[in-house]
Parts: structure tokens; sequence; C-alpha cells
């Protein structure tokens, strides 16, 4: 075995194991938690960020949230969305602001009128800290990391160190999951997104990461995979992530994954010469045998149940009403507020109030481009088209960042059905404004 493959394979091992300690030994998960946040400062420090170790450090921070939110692993619950703002913020000590990146000074401006709106209109029993923070912290979290990464160069190789950094920790959350429910012919019963595989944890966000992690780990395969035996532990890592993933029974976040995998299957198809697009063809092949293996052994597993799941169809066969289990009612009801609200919105946490206030539940949004349009009116339009069209503005100026339409196609879905509830979607958007420099990366630091 060569050094490289020894090196990759006891990496993973060493992944697998965290994810077994952590569900053999429950309070491992906290030791893991800070660990990764006191070594990740010693190491950005001790490297004075010199080859974007704060990125790699964020990185890992953000892959390990859904294990450490579901293992109370955390240091606090939103913690890893602060984690990542401290990572960058130490980055930008020692490397500088992006030059150029007055949009996403502009983004954060724009949310300042209505946090100063929910200040007065929030109720008297609501914690006001805690539902403004709960609800800006990940547009800000957003902001502050792509005010780092706007536009600074950095080589493939390094693009794809940072994506592994991401990927390591759902290794171990896969593990966990695994050993967690270990039959999933015991709990699976209907067609309903499911608590008992998603490691009693939500559904929605298991699935946002497990999804990613399996982009991660396919494109490692066509990339990062130089012999056969990188190229099967790769597949193994991707048929078991994906399966995982598929019996949490919540589509967004598998279907987000699969569709990042075609448009980097197109983008790598159309930018290579004849003899890539043979590779490409027979890696098609093997990946599009896999995935049919991957659905033909959770339809075994699960006794046809994701199939109808994915049909939007109930246990019995029945067409559901709804395909998206009611959170079109909850974004009308937004919709609603802008319109009522236009100028400034309802402001930041006043949404919630006002929906249990008409229809008597308690539910949050789950969508955050209606949420940003209720609760911070026209300027939460002025502030989406930032982040809409900056990253489209850079694809055209560098149409080599094979990864760049991938990652904001990431926070876009994630966003319409996860929100921001976790610092992912927030960073991996932040990774589409890299200047990813193929075969070069000596002056990384360079923006």
């Amino acid at each position: 075995m060569k050094k490289e493959e020894s090196s990759y394979l006891y990496l993973i091992l060493f992944h697998v194991f965290i994810g077994f300690v952590i569900y053999l030994v429950p309070f491992t998960a906290k030791l893991y938690g800070y660990s990764i946040f006191i070594v990740g400062l010693y190491y950005v420090i001790k490297t004075q960020n010199r080859n974007h170790e704060a990125l790699l450090v964020a990185a890992y921070l953000v892959g390990a949230e859904v294990l450490l939110r579901m293992t109370g692993g955390n240091i606090t619950y939103e913690f890893s969305k602060y984690g990542v703002m401290i990572f960058i913020f130490l980055g930008m000590f020692y490397s500088g602001f992006s030059k150029g990146a007055s949009p996403y000074w502009v983004f954060l401006l724009l949310l300042v009128p209505s946090v100063v709106l929910s200040t007065f209109v929030i109720s008297f029993n609501t914690n006001l800290r805690n539902t403004i923070v709960f609800n800006i912290s990940g547009p800000v979290c957003l902001a502050i990391a792509s005010l780092y990464s706007y536009k600074r160069k950095i080589s493939l190789e390094r693009i794809n160190k940072i994506l592994l950094f991401i990927g390591l920790p759902i290794i171990s959350c896969t593990v966990y999951l695994i050993f967690y429910t270990p039959n999933i012919q015991d709990v699976v019963t209907g067609t309903a997104s499911n608590f008992e595989t998603s490691g009693g944890f939500g559904p929605n966000q298991v699935s946002t990461f497990l999804g990613l992690g399996m982009f991660i780990f396919f494109s490692r395969i066509i990339l990062e995979s130089h012999t056969k035996f990188m190229v099967v532990l790769n597949l193994v890592i991707v048929f078991n992530i994906s399966y995982r993933g598929m019996v949490t029974f919540s589509r967004g976040g598998m279907i987000t994954g699969f569709l990042m995998i075609v448009l980097l299957l197109l983008f790598l198809y159309f930018k290579s010469n004849y003899k890539g697009k043979v590779k490409l063809n027979y890696i098609i092949i093997i990946i599009g045998v896999a995935m049919m293996g991957i659905w033909g052994y959770t339809s075994f597993q699960t006794g046809g149940l994701i199939n109808k799941r994915y049909a939007n169809q109930d246990a019995a066969g029945r067409v559901k009403k709804s395909q998206f289990t009611g959170r079109e009612d909850v974004a009308q009801t937004e919709i609603n507020m802008f319109l009522n609200n236009p100028v400034f919105g309802v402001g930041v946490g006043k949404g919630v109030e006002i929906r249990e206030a008409e229809t008597g539940v308690f539910v949050l949004s789950h969508d955050e481009i209606t949420r940003m349009l209720a609760e911070h009116g026209s300027l939460g339009i002025l502030g989406l088209l930032i982040l809409f069209l900056t990253p489209l503005v850079l694809y055209f100026n560098n149409k080599f960042n094979m990864f760049l339409l991938c990652f904001v196609a990431f926070w876009f879905f994630t966003i319409n059905h996860a929100a921001m509830r976790t610092a992912v979607p927030a960073f991996v958007y932040s990774l589409s404004l890299l200047n990813v420099q193929i075969g070069g990366g000596k002056k990384e630091n360079e923006i």
C-alpha cells in the first residue's frame, strides 16, 4: 500500500473510531467538541494562517456541527456559527480582509434596520437577545466568512482539502447513526421523516449534512482518487453516507447533494478534452451503477417505503396533499407579512410571534428567503440579490472554478428547506467566492 493510500485510510478509520466512541461513551462528544475549538485555535495561531488554516479549521467545525448537536457535544447549541466567525476573524488578523468585498459590507448594513426595529416590536415576554441572535446569526456568519474569502486566491488542491475537512466529521456522524439504528427495518413504518434513523435529531438537518458528505466524497472519486484502492474506498464511503441519508426520509438534503453531483459532472464534461470525456464516461457509468445499487438496497431495507416517500405518497400509496409537509403554509404567512410591511419588514424574530398569533401554532421558518422578505422587507430583497448575483458575476470572470455553481446551489436549496439553522450553508456559500487556481496556489493568501 502506497503512503498516500495508507495515510488516507488511517484518517478515515480514525473518524470511524470517533463515531463509534461517541456512541459508546456519550460524554466523549463534549471532549470532541471542545478539542476541535482548542486545537483549532492552536493550529491557526501556530501557522499564522499562511495557507488558509482558518478555513480548514472552520470547515472541520462546520462538518462536525450536526454530530455535536445530536450528541450534546457543542460548547453551546449555536456555537458552530460563532466558532466559524472566530476562526475567520483570526484568519483576517493574519491575512487581512479581501479587497473589493464591499457587497458583503452592504449586506451587513442592510440587516441593521430590522434588528433595530425588532427591539421595539418583539413581545415583552420574549427573550429579545436570544430571538435576534437565533435569526440573524446565519446571515452574519455568511457575511463574515464572505469578507474573508471574496476573490482570495487558493489552489484546487487546497479547496479539495477544505472539503475533506468538512467530510471527515460527516463520516463520524454516519458511523454514529449506524450504531444508533443498526436495523432500519425495525423503525421504518411510514414515509414521514424519521427521527430514529437520524440519531434522534432533526432529519432535515441530518439529511443536509449527509447529502453534502455524499457530494464531497463523490468529488474525491473524480479528483483525488489516483489508485483503484482510493476509488473503492471512496465508493464505500459514498455508499454508506448515501444510504444513511436516504433512510432519514428527509428528501431536501439528498436531492441537493445529487444536484451538486450533476453540476460537477456537467462542468467537468464540458471542460474536458476527448480523453477526459472518455474517462468521465467510465466514471459516470460506475457512479450510475452505484447509485442504482444504493437505491435498490434502500428500497429493499425499507420495504419499498423510500420509493413512496420520493413519489410523495403515504405508506398506503396515496398521494399526499402537500409536497412540502406544510412548509408552504409557513412561507405564505411570511409573504403576507412582507406585503403588509414592504419597507423594513416586521423585524427580526417577529415573524414567529405574528404567525403564532394568527394560527395559534408556534413554528419556525424553514425558508430563509421568505423569512428575509417578512422580517427585513425590501432591504431583505436587496440583500438576497447581493447574495445571488455576486458569485454569478465571479463565475463569469473565473469559469475554471468547478465548485462555484455547486456551492451556490447547495446554499440556495438548503436555505429553502432548512433555512440557516446551521453554519453549513453560510460557510459553503463563502467558498464559492474563492478564486480557485488550477495548478497554482503558491501565493494563496494574495487577494
